[in-house]
């Protein structure tokens, strides 16, 4: 028993004499637990928020308009106004979520559809098929959105869609005389209704803000909901394709953190200073390490690409040259990575430790596991400060969505500028001895 109270000591003693290790292997859940916690506990904010979707609106009517300054003020989206054809643009290239049109004619057809007398304008709903979940929340605010300024046009006084219906229903032949005075009298009573209302809103301090709503009796329009899909052989989104992405980049950027604890396996057991003995600089040794984790890096990727393609349909949709040049620049950048986290935490043990914390963090932020939509908007936009939001991005650029090559110059420039940076501070805080 003394035997193995001892060994418990020991083994003890062991663990908590290496502090950085102690407190990364705290700090990994912690940080993971409030990242998750803050997206979706009741604490926070539980709905998305700057969601980015475009406007077109075609019908440039005073009711259009006061449909889109609806959205605008909608905390849940992030409004730009464009044309059809950049709106769809930038939806097939994942920089908005979706695009909505609002079609010529549409106030006229909406206020007439909205009583039953004609056919319901078609609002176009052009959306990422890869943010399928911002679909049903799209459609849902608009609905609210353009129902609130069709129903109170239609009941006014003024709307030619309630004179319309007004005619239409006198003028019925098949009415009984009974049922024709009643519809006479809820019309008649509709116009008092709303004058009053008028008058009312004329002398209120608030204005026409105060008058309420009236009810409405149909949905004044229907939607055609379209997926943003490129032109071309293997176009179009495949769940295996980003799944292949977002878990290649976090799994390789693991293998060259294994390479940079590697390194310091090495050096503990002195292989280093070995080495350090032969006519070879400092900047060497470390190149030739980052190049050989960067060439294992590829071929690992390269295989996982291959299965992707052969097994689960993926197809490189956009440039190969832009698709190969991401897995290059990634791959460098997976053994740079690696050996700034070496140097950093300076032991296996907190390497491990601190490894684990910041390629969770990186993948997260990156989109390979939650919507970024989801994030709140400061977090959105540190997302972009990332190099797995890049390569996550790049890749499904040059395959599902079928991008061309100039789709893919951002992403790799954006790679190797993140490379340098890691190898740099790789190279200024790596200790050759234990």
């Amino acid at each position: 028993m003394n035997a193995i109270l001892a060994l418990l000591r020991k083994d003890l003693r062991l663990h908590f004499s290496n502090g950085r290790a102690v407190v990364m292997s705290l700090v990994a859940p912690i940080v993971i637990a409030a990242f998750y916690g803050s997206l979706f506990c009741g604490g926070g904010s539980s709905a998305p928020a700057d969601i980015p979707l475009a406007v077109t609106d075609l019908d440039r009517s005073e009711l259009s308009a006061q449909i889109v300054a609806r959205l605008q003020a909608d905390p849940t989206l992030k409004i730009s106004l464009l044309g059809e054809a950049e709106a769809l643009a930038q939806v097939r290239a994942g920089k908005l979520r979706a695009a909505v049109t609002q079609p010529a004619d549409f106030a006229r057809q909406a206020g007439r559809a909205f009583f039953g007398g004609g056919d319901k304008p078609e609002i176009a709903l052009v959306y990422d098929p890869s943010q399928s979940m911002v679909l049903g929340l799209v459609r849902g605010l608009l609905a609210q959105h353009v129902m609130q300024p069709v129903s109170q046009a239609a009941f006014s006084a003024s709307s030619p869609a309630l004179g319309d219906a007004r005619a239409r229903a006198l003028a019925n032949p098949t009415l009984a005389p009974e049922r024709r005075e009643q519809l006479r009298a809820m019309f008649d009573s509709i116009t008092r209704v709303q004058a009053t209302s008028a008058a009312d809103a004329a002398s209120s301090p608030q204005g026409a803000a105060s008058a309420p709503m009236a009810g409405g009796l149909t949905l004044p329009f229907t939607t055609r909901e379209v997926e943003a899909r490129a032109e071309g052989p293997g176009a179009g989104y495949n769940g295996y394709a980003h799944g292949f992405a977002g878990m290649g980049v976090q799994f390789i950027l693991l293998m060259g953190v294994d390479m940079g604890i590697g390194l310091l396996a090495m050096r503990r057991m002195g292989l280093w200073q070995r080495l350090r003995a032969s006519p070879l600089s400092r900047t060497q040794l470390l190149a030739s390490r980052i190049g050989s984790c960067a060439l294992i890096a590829l071929v690992v990727f390269a295989v996982l690409w291959l299965v992707a393609l052969a097994v689960f349909g993926v197809r490189v949709g956009g440039s190969w040259l832009g698709f190969g040049a991401i897995l290059v620049a990634f791959a460098l950048l997976t053994a740079t990575f690696g050996l700034m986290i070496a140097a950093i935490g300076r032991t296996p043990e907190a390497t491990r430790s601190l490894a684990i914390l910041v390629t969770l963090i990186l993948v997260m932020l990156g989109g390979a596991w939650v919507p970024s939509f989801v994030f709140p908007p400061w977090l959105q936009a540190l997302s972009a400060w990332t190099p797995t939001h890049w390569a996550v991005n790049g890749l499904d650029a040059m395959t599902w969505r079928g991008l061309p090559l100039s789709a893919a110059v951002m992403p790799v420039a954006a790679l190797l500028a993140f490379s340098a940076a890691f190898g740099a501070v790789a190279l200024a805080r790596f200790r050759w001895e234990e």
